[in-house]
């Protein structure tokens, strides 16, 4: 049970996603995957672990877990991973590559007012998307002073006839993960646990879906019940690893690690990470930017 501690907007400004870890099957091919068809490059391999980003920025790790059953599609964990580029020729480029090399793992696309964004599954069925966010003086925002978001038809042959620049597709890539969209078994204890325990902001809460922040963004961490309702405690599966964040310094790490213990959630930490478990067992590992 969680305590009663609630501090929303306690997250610092600064925060912002780091890396997403998934545990695949076959490293060949996912590392494949991400590098020719969602254009990272591969920062680092060796042995069951691949990193893969752009430029120095790292955004996904894969590990081999081949040992692991596949993860449950209507249990807690990933609904989808989301990488941001910079601008629409970079979004249109990525777009282009995953066209040719996954097509068919296309599952649509939107205009969220705020972003927009394309949909697909990789090899072994994790979520992800690909986007690039609307200048925030584009943003519109409701009464309560978050921004509003909503789902509006985006063409992706439109957006690449619009915006694909064979130029601009030989540049190097500009991404990193922009947010991560989790499934969770229900809402309110979600909210009680990201927005009063861990103190980031709610963007939006529906009776089946929840968006928050810090420093005013649309959403660094969603969650719905859509495929999930009612789900227990995560198993070992592949898929999810764990998402990563990042703060400003480490005082924030320990302010947080304090209301984690408040709430009375474990922890561990190494002196350099902040590791904790969501009410379903879903990791989250915080450091500081300065380390």
């Amino acid at each position: 049970m969680l305590g009663a501690l609630t501090t929303p907007g306690a997250a610092p400004d600064g925060t912002h996603m780091d890396t997403v870890e998934l545990l695949v099957h076959d490293l060949d091919a996912m590392t494949d995957f991400y590098r020719q068809a969602v254009t990272l490059d591969v920062l680092d391999q060796s042995g069951p672990t691949a990193t893969l980003g752009s430029g120095d920025v790292p955004s996904i790790v894969l590990r081999q877990g081949s040992d692991l059953p596949g993860p449950d599609r209507h249990g807690a964990g990933l609904y989808h991973t989301a990488i941001v580029f910079e601008d629409q020729a970079r979004l249109a480029t990525a777009l282009a590559s995953l066209a040719r090399h996954a097509g068919e793992r296309f599952q649509g696309s939107a205009d969220h007012f705020v972003s927009e964004a394309f949909y697909f599954s990789d090899p072994e069925g994790n979520g992800l998307e690909v986007y690039r966010d609307r200048p925030r003086e584009e943003w519109r925002y409701g009464a309560d002073g978050g921004a509003l978001m909503g789902t509006a038809p985006l063409d992706p042959n439109r957006y690449l006839r619009e915006w694909f620049d064979p130029e601009a597709a030989a540049e190097p890539a500009t991404a990193a993960i922009g947010h991560v969209h989790l499934q969770v078994g229900d809402i309110p204890t979600a909210r009680r646990f990201y927005e009063g325990v861990v103190g980031l902001d709610v963007i939006l809460a529906a009776d089946s879906a929840l968006f928050l922040s810090a420093g005013g963004y649309h959403h660094h961490i969603g969650m719905n019940t859509w495929h999930s309702a009612g789900a227990g405690p995560r198993a070992a599966t592949l898929g999810l690893g764990d998402v990563r964040l990042v703060v400003p310094t480490r005082d924030d790490v320990a302010a947080l690690s304090d209301r984690l213990r408040h709430g009375g959630v474990e922890t561990s930490d190494d002196g350099r990470t902040l590791h904790f478990a969501d009410p379903w067992g879903t990791v989250l590992a915080v450091s500081a930017e300065q380390a």
